[in-house]
């Protein structure tokens, strides 16, 4: 097995911002896995905020190569924790190796990842389109720009009550809120009973990532379901976020990859709690490995490619919120030049 990398840095359409910050680019590695003449593809995004780089990522690959490509590849899930243990600092290192994987043994069985797994997509749930923070006046101009039947809307600003008011009156569709963990709770609840009365279907992370006390308060008292983003980052945390929220999203960088998420749905499923899987401004090339997933989960954020300016490659399409795939085996992309 050979091993090629390189930098993307994507531009976005919009400057995107959150409550952490705002970007005008998304920086990304790219992996090819090649094996037998097939290529397999992954991606991992950097997020500042997660103290991971692309140089980081980079300069780890350069030291454990070898060993990287050494394994003698017949499965994801083996090569997954073959790598777990290799690099077991570098979870968003191991998912784009994951993501690659995955690609390269669907082309190896000649099917797409959902066909393997005999998954019916006939009833995929709906990506929605985020809005990052921003004027009222240009979040207004956002969803005019691109109708659309669900929206994320990003907040964390001293006018959270007043951007949901004026976005409300501009469009009858679904909303959902990430407050990217910037609210405290008496805030919150605050907030959210307000926003209940304006067509919001769920809040996603709330409060700080370790504020279990106020999650617990907020569990017994919100109106509206809670969705754990940053409290869930890997499989050990599922259980951990059991009788705090509603439901979680599963974001593959984080997690590692498809492997570790193939078995968080099902763990998350048995305490009765609610799948999402999300985004990081991915390209097309880690949208697609999303999409794979579609068929077991409620609620799915996958926008990166409506997002970005650029992309690296051709995979799902979008119609008017639905997923449609693209062509191919594994995870159904066509890479632009590598």
């Amino acid at each position: 097995m050979y091993l090629e990398y390189k930098k993307s840095n994507l531009k976005f359409k919009h400057p995107f911002t959150i409550s952490k910050g705002t970007k005008t680019h998304q920086p990304s590695l790219l992996v090819e896995l090649e094996l037998f003449g097939l290529k397999g593809y992954g991606e991992a995004p950097a997020i500042s905020y997660y103290n991971v780089s692309v140089e980081e990522m980079i300069s780890v690959i350069d030291q454990k190569k070898k060993m990287i490509e050494k394994f003698s590849f017949t499965e994801p899930e083996r090569y997954w924790h073959y790598l777990h243990h290799l690099l077991p600092q570098h979870p968003f290192l191991v998912c784009a190796l994951d993501l690659a994987a995955w690609d390269l043994y669907g082309k190896m069985k000649r099917k797409q990842l959902y066909q393997l797994w005999n998954l019916d997509i006939s009833k995929n749930p709906l990506t929605d389109l985020t809005i990052g923070i921003d004027t009222i006046e240009n979040m207004v101009a956002k969803i005019k720009e691109t109708p659309w039947p669900v929206y994320k809307i990003k907040l964390g600003t001293d006018k959270d009550i007043e951007i949901m008011e004026a976005l409300r009156k501009h469009t009858d569709s679904v909303f959902r809120i990430d407050a990217n963990a910037a609210w405290k709770a008496d805030e919150a609840l605050e907030k959210i009973k307000i926003f209940a009365g304006l067509g919001v279907e769920f809040i996603e992370q709330p409060l700080a990532k370790d504020d279990w006390e106020g999650m617990k308060f907020l569990f017994e008292n919100s109106p509206l379901p809670l969705i754990a983003d940053e409290s869930c980052v890997s499989e050990h945390d599922v259980i951990k976020c059991n009788g705090y929220f509603h439901g979680i999203n599963i974001k593959l960088t984080k997690c590692s990859g498809i492997t570790p998420a193939l078995r968080m749905i099902p763990q998350a499923r048995q305490l009765g709690m609610k799948v999402m899987v999300g985004s990081m401004n991915e390209s097309s090339i880690g949208t697609a490995a999303i999409a794979q997933l579609l068929p077991l989960v409620d609620y799915v954020d996958m926008d990166g490619p409506l997002l970005l300016e650029e992309d690296v490659a051709k995979s799902v399409t979008f119609d008017y919120g639905k997923i449609i795939y693209g062509e191919g085996y594994g995870l159904g992309i066509t890479v632009d030049a590598f």
